[in-house]
């Protein structure tokens, strides 16, 4: 193993559990074109006693994950194979329950190895990579996988670094899905396409959130879903008595893949408006129209670019806001939602309730999710739980 040291700072953090390693925490500079990718090295202090092992490589946050502080144990499929078994057991409810056949088995530093997830959809597997370096190793890491889940049907990969080479999405073991596949969530089906781009249709990480709707918060409730995407908020809310819901998503292919869903569950379409329109501008034209709603949820991308503008959670959300909540009937619901993982959740309550106070509408804080217990994290690492949902009541 090629070895690096680390400074004091750094090695103070990892001693409290923090996996994620920066430029910055290394004794000498490092050369980041020149990285060992693809291979397991060791981290030292200043007098190259050891203190860690684990991996470098180019990735959007940080260079590399610590994967132990044993100095005894080595990283090898019997590693990889633990692991996984560990991610297992802490999952045994979702395998339990035949009303979910759709979460997540591995959620990467949260299990102990960033930089890779597993998602479980039916009998395939969706695994992705997130730097080269991890991606390296898949060959031990595929085996030590199977090794653990030999019932798999099959398994499709997700390149989510830049690499030219590499397509976005491929399949790779077994036998190919259907498409789509249809899973279930909470005894909702839905319908998912794993071989498509980077998303397969539903993010599995809200699924609380979803189970909220279905079990009784949306009975008898209208709904506005922005950045709608496939329409799975909608589709909850239906199947949990609402009595219409309306979809707003600028990107085409969310009218058909959304019809879908809803069809799939056998909702009469004629209570679900479905449109393909730049969010803001629905709001302008909702206002005109007087339209209200009960129920609205807010669940931008972190990041968004059309022909005419950027959308930033960090710079627009608070605009989202003070837009969107002149259309919540008195009373209503306010789901204010972000998976921006570079801002705090103290940080983004202080962003939503600005905007809120802005608007001088009184309001009460009813709700907060965060990521479900199969996306595992570690409380040494906060920025691992992204997702950040806070449900307001909204007096008009």
């Amino acid at each position: 193993m090629e070895t690096f040291r680390l400074k004091n700072q750094a090695i103070k953090k990892i001693k409290q559990g923090y996996p994620l390693l920066q430029a910055g925490d290394f004794e000498n500079q490092l050369n980041e074109a020149r990285l060992p990718e693809g291979q397991w090295v060791k981290f030292t202090d200043s007098k190259n006693t050891y203190q860690a092992a684990g991996y470098l490589g180019r990735q959007n946050k940080g260079i590399g994950w610590i994967l132990t502080t044993d100095p005894q144990e080595q990283i090898s499929e019997s590693f990889f194979v633990r692991l996984f078994k560990q991610a297992q057991d802490h999952r045994k409810m979702y395998f339990l329950d035949p009303m979910t056949t759709a979460f997540r088995l591995f959620n990467g530093e949260g299990d102990g190895a960033g930089g890779l997830t597993i998602d479980l959809y039916a009998d395939f597997a969706v695994i992705s990579w997130y730097n080269s370096s991890i991606y390296q190793q898949k060959k031990l890491i595929l085996a030590a996988f199977l090794e653990v889940y030999p019932e798999i049907a099959g398994i499709y990969e997700k390149i989510r670094f830049e690499n030219q080479n590499l397509t976005d999405s491929q399949f790779i073991y077994g036998v190919p899905a259907a498409e789509p596949l249809i899973v279930l969530e909470n005894g909702v089906r839905f319908a998912v396409y794993l071989n498509e781009g980077w998303m397969t249709g539903i993010f599995l990480d809200q699924k609380e959130v979803r189970g909220a709707l279905i079990e009784g918060v949306s009975a008898g409730k209208s709904l506005l879903n922005t950045f709608s995407y496939t329409g799975a908020f909608s589709v909850a809310a239906a199947m949990g008595g609402a009595i219409e819901t309306t979809s707003v998503d600028l990107a085409k292919r969310s009218l058909a893949k959304t019809k879908e869903q809803f069809a799939l569950n056998q909702l009469d379409l004629s209570n679900q408006r479905i449109l393909v329109m730049d969010v803001f501008d629905f709001f302008r034209y909702a206002k005109r129209a007087g339209y209200t709603y009960d129920m609205i949820v807010l669940d931008p991308p972190s990041f968004a670019r059309n022909k005419k503008k950027t959308f930033s959670v960090i710079k627009d959300y608070g605009k989202l806001v003070t837009e969107a909540v002149d259309l919540v009937k008195d009373g209503g619901l306010l789901f204010a939602s972000t998976n921006a993982a570079n801002l705090t959740m103290k940080k983004y309550k202080q962003m939503v309730e600005q905007a809120l106070l802005e608007k001088g509408y009184p309001f009460l804080l009813k709700e907060t999710y965060q990521l479900p217990a199969d996306f595992r994290v570690t409380a040494a690492f906060p920025e691992g739980n992204y997702l950040k949902v806070l449900v307001y009541q909204i007096t008009q």
